[in-house]
């Protein structure tokens, strides 16, 4: 009988552009680890990139990993750690090109490959990138074959883990329940700290002030063990872990190109301090289209933040804001968003906690209208309007925004290429397809349709209620998906989801969360992880690069949410 192959330690050292530079360091030398990850796109870092490969060809990828190379590659080699990333972005044959030569000149002897094929930027004309998320077999055909480091542009964020379990375990694209426990746990590794305690509802309950960046014990069978090594900080438990598998997703399904995975079926349990067990995970047919983030140069947008001090604030507002328009009549911008923020106080004794904000946001395709006509209107105010006249800071020349949009192409419409260390180029073929008696579905609210909903479960008794923050006994977890934000909200005990199951519903939310009051809003239930999920659609305008609201990645939206008052039951609290 040939013995199960080894649990495959995997961890993570970046959950964006931007992350804790020290974290490739920490996570190779604070224990062992077969591969280290690093996630460092979003949707809004493609627009970044995109930008900077319009001033530089040669641009176009994360440099930031290129710097943490050369720190701790040597590392890497010597601890015999592979290495997969996303970062290259929009470039990842830049990127591999210049991990060769700064192995060569570190004299450090690793083989490095590449993944390509995501980019269809030029079927897209008028895009400024336009990339499809690709899967994770690309990265074991890399790694199969002996590379040391895999460098990717778009793939899922998943499958910087899918990849290396298929290459470690012998996996095939049909095996959807292995597959569907690794894109688990590459969507808990996949956001670095938030799995260990960062931007946690309950964060007073460890020592969160530097947390450690998580790994995963993934085993044959697709189970695995979220964790942390020891003595970094942060922790890990099942809130942690339930938090993060809420982030960004949506209904029961989180379907993606390599499986679908069955959110509904995930089991957390502690398996002891800091160590949580994931099982249970059933996969399905990812279905037949390819997710495509295409970016866009939305046109230009500039803004003010007048400052109004003391006392008839809502006149002072009308003024300035009669001024601004009389003054922009002649070449009114296509958008103008105005704001009031009522954060003064009566009889304050700092003159900020008498002080409120009036926000005005423009848009327009032409620069100039936005630039010099918004910064000449406000400033030339400053003496001639109302008491206590001042703003944050003086409106520039009107900076470029950009535009999401989502759209979808079959399989077959990508080259996926496993480009080798050696350079031979390895076609990768399309993963398994929906069977056809299941609709075709571009989103996981289409294939949602086909599932039965899960049924409520049993109401609480009446009893005295007090009326509180949801806070007090939910956690929450909100992000962005181009338009959309979702919001996980979930409970820790059996009573508080009897509770929250019946009293939390989506007219309920709108309720709670007035702007979303004339969106859609669509409650999935996830009973195993005590959970619900509200997808708003539209909340975001045309994504974070468009900056369309106050928060615009709505990454606090289930703060504000459990901030809100209800009649929750005495037992409960």
């Amino acid at each position: 009988m040939t013995p199960a192959p080894r649990p495959l330690r995997i961890g993570n050292a970046s959950g964006f552009y931007g992350d804790r530079f020290d974290a490739m360091r920490e996570m190779l030398t604070g224990g062992e680890l077969d591969v280290l990850t690093g996630d460092y796109l979003a949707e809004l870092t493609m627009l970044i990139l995109g930008r900077d490969r319009l001033k530089d060809p040669g641009a176009g990828y994360a440099r930031t990993f290129l710097r943490q190379l050369e720190e701790c590659l040597r590392l890497a080699h010597e601890r015999d750690v592979r290495i997969v990333a996303n970062a290259g972005g929009l470039n990842p044959v830049g990127l591999a090109d210049a991990v060769r030569q700064l192995a060569d000149r570190l004299g450090v002897p690793v083989r490095v490959a590449h993944v390509e094929g995501d980019d269809l930027t030029a079927a897209h004309p008028g895009s400024l990138a336009a990339h499809a998320y690709l899967g994770g077999f690309g990265i074991a055909a890399c790694l199969r074959k002996g590379a040391d480091i895999v460098v990717t542009g778009r793939v899922t964020d998943a499958a910087l883990v899918t990849g290396p379990a298929a290459a470690h375990f012998g996996w095939g694209p049909g095996e959807y329940d292995r597959l569907a426990g690794a894109v688990v746990a590459g969507h808990v590794l996949e956001c670095g700290a938030q799995a260990t305690g960062g931007n946690y509802a309950f964060f007073e309950e460890g020592d969160v002030r530097r947390p450690g960046f998580p790994l995963a014990e993934l085993h044959e069978d697709g189970t695995c063990v979220i964790t942390k090594h020891p003595g970094t900080g942060g922790f890990v438990d099942v809130g942690t872990v339930t938090a993060q598998l809420l982030y960004e997703t949506a209904g029961a399904r989180y379907a993606g190109p390599d499986v679908t995975a069955r959110l509904d079926t995930v089991w957390l349990t502690q398996d002891g301090p800091d160590r949580v067990r994931v099982e249970g995970v059933r996969g399905e047919a990812p279905p037949p289209t390819l997710k495509v983030g295409v970016n866009r140069l939305g046109g230009f947008r500039n803004e003010v933040a007048f400052v109004l001090t003391g006392l008839d604030i809502e006149a002072k507002a009308a003024l300035v804001r009669e001024q601004m328009t009389d003054a922009l009549a002649k070449s009114p911008p296509a958008e103008v968003r105005w704001g009031l923020v009522r954060t003064e106080r009566p009889d304050a004794p700092t003159e900020e906690m008498a002080s409120a904000l009036l926000r005005l946001v423009v848009r327009d395709a032409d620069q100039a209208v936005v630039g010099r006509a918004l910064s000449g209107a406000a400033v030339e105010l400053a003496l001639a309007s109302y008491p206590g006249f001042h703003v944050l800071a003086p409106p520039g020349k009107g900076s470029p925004y950009g535009v999401f949009e989502d759209v979808y192409v079959p399989h077959g419409a990508v080259d996926h290429v496993a480009v080798l260390h050696d350079g031979r180029r390895v076609p990768v073929p399309p993963a398994h397809v929906l069977p056809a008696h299941v609709p075709p579905a571009h989103d996981t609210a289409v294939l949602d349709d086909v599932l039965e909903p899960p049924p409520l479960p049993k109401p609480l008794p009446p009893a005295p209620t007090k009326r509180v923050p949801l806070g007090l006994i939910a956690g929450a977890r909100s992000g962005d998906k181009g338009g959309n934000a979702n919001v996980g909200v979930w409970v820790r005990t059996d009573d508080a989801w009897r509770w929250l199951a019946h009293e939390l519903t989506a007219a309920r939310f709108q309720q709670l969360i007035p702007e979303s009051g004339r969106l859609k809003v669509t409650r999935h239930l996830l009973p195993n992880l005590r959970a619900l999920n509200f997808v708003v659609e539209g909340i975001l305008g045309e994504g974070v690069a468009a900056q369309h609201r106050f928060d615009p990645q709505a990454k606090a939206l289930g703060e504000w949410l459990r901030s809100r008052h209800l009649d929750i039951p005495e037992t409960l609290l």
